[in-house]
């Protein structure tokens, strides 16, 4: 019956709630070794046997949120915050534009300092010194009207994980300030301003079950992101959750398999969350259907500041430095770094008119 349900999925239109529950119930090393085989073949016969690569520049780690699974929270009074300069952020850009980047990823905490005024002049800068590339942001939730700006002022794409689609799982992993009505509205506001937009979930997040996972597999076959990123939930020592045990890397691998089935044309990141669980994690993520890495481009010394969970990596081939070990490690997993900027294929003609 298992089968059965992949052939579904690879149908188009997604599986009931019923049937994701059974799929993942399913899930067995014989089981997942077919799924991954399908969702490669998939991604290789839309993209090739390609990763695209983000330049990640980590801008703040100074955040308005209490998140209670996020070492950036508001009340981690222990950790080492930081912000870069506008020229330290520009010169993060050009550097990975030399070296071939054609995305640049901003992504930080929810910083009041970066209003929308510094976040537009830091979009026009970039785009402006980088000729060519796309500019994507992951700053959090705002209003309509900021993201409205920003999407004028020159980016292409928003990243926002809705973290998870059942409301009672999302009470249990944030303050009451935070809903997941407004972070699905605002998903919805990056959808109708034409950004191409990234959702996501954490694999293990304290209080989920398989029910919850597969609301977010029904959210994401209706929504339909252009990105979607998951990665296996990492504890942070000074949070609420800091007992709670990882998430389950065969699990997350599994369900980036059955996204890949389910949105064949998703850019789909094998995490640096992987990659910390994991010494092949990255690898694990491309056999599994994933052809999207985020190498680090923040400034060296502020890249273990930047600690949304213990052990998160920020070197090797996580890091830029690190382009010819990742070629290599890709090659061993018959892919290859793929050149451009990586588009998702909607959005392909739209972008290059612009």
């Amino acid at each position: 019956m298992s089968l059965q349900l992949l052939d579904k999925l690879a149908e188009g239109g997604g599986l009931s709630h019923a049937e994701y529950v059974e799929l993942l119930q399913a899930r067995s090393p014989a089981l997942a070794e077919e799924l991954f085989a399908r969702a490669r073949h998939v991604r290789d016969r839309i993209y090739g046997p390609q990763v695209f690569l983000r330049g990640l520049v980590e801008l703040s780690s100074y955040c308005r949120n209490d998140c209670y699974y996020c070492g950036l929270r508001r009340s981690n009074h222990n950790t080492e915050r930081y912000r870069l300069t506008p020229e330290q952020i520009l010169a993060s850009c050009e550097v990975g534009y030399r070296l071939g980047f054609r995305t640049f990823v901003l992504q930080g905490g929810e910083d009041e300092y970066f209003t929308d005024e510094r976040v537009v002049a830091l979009v026009r800068s970039v785009k402006a010194s980088c000729p060519g590339s796309a500019v994507t942001l992951s700053l959090g939730e705002k209003s309509y009207e900021s993201y409205r700006r920003l999407r004028e002022a020159g980016a292409e794409r928003y990243l926002l994980r809705h973290e998870t689609a059942d409301p009672e799982h999302y009470r249990k992993l944030h303050p009451e300030s935070l809903t997941l009505e407004k972070r699905l509205r605002c998903l919805h506001d990056l959808r109708s301003l034409g950004y191409q937009t990234g959702a996501g979930f954490i694999v293990g997040s304290p209080g989920q079950t398989l029910d919850c996972l597969a609301k977010d597999l029904a959210f994401l076959a209706d929504f339909k992101p252009e990105m979607i990123g998951i990665g296996p939930f990492m504890p942070h020592h000074d949070t609420p959750f800091a007992q709670a045990p990882a998430g389950d890397l065969d699990l997350t691998l599994f369900l980036l398999g059955v996204i890949r089935l389910l949105l064949p044309t998703v850019l789909l990141p094998a995490t640096t969350a992987l990659g910390s669980i994991h010494p092949r994690g990255r690898e694990l993520g491309v056999l599994a259907g994933a052809n999207v890495i985020m190498p680090n481009l923040s400034p060296p010394d502020v890249r273990s500041k930047y600690s949304i969970y213990d052990n998160k990596l920020s070197s090797g081939a996580e890091a830029a430095e690190g382009l010819e070990d990742l070629r290599r490690r890709l090659a061993e997993v018959n892919c290859r770094i793929a050149p451009g900027r990586g588009d998702h294929p909607n959005f392909v003609q739209q972008d290059e008119t612009q």
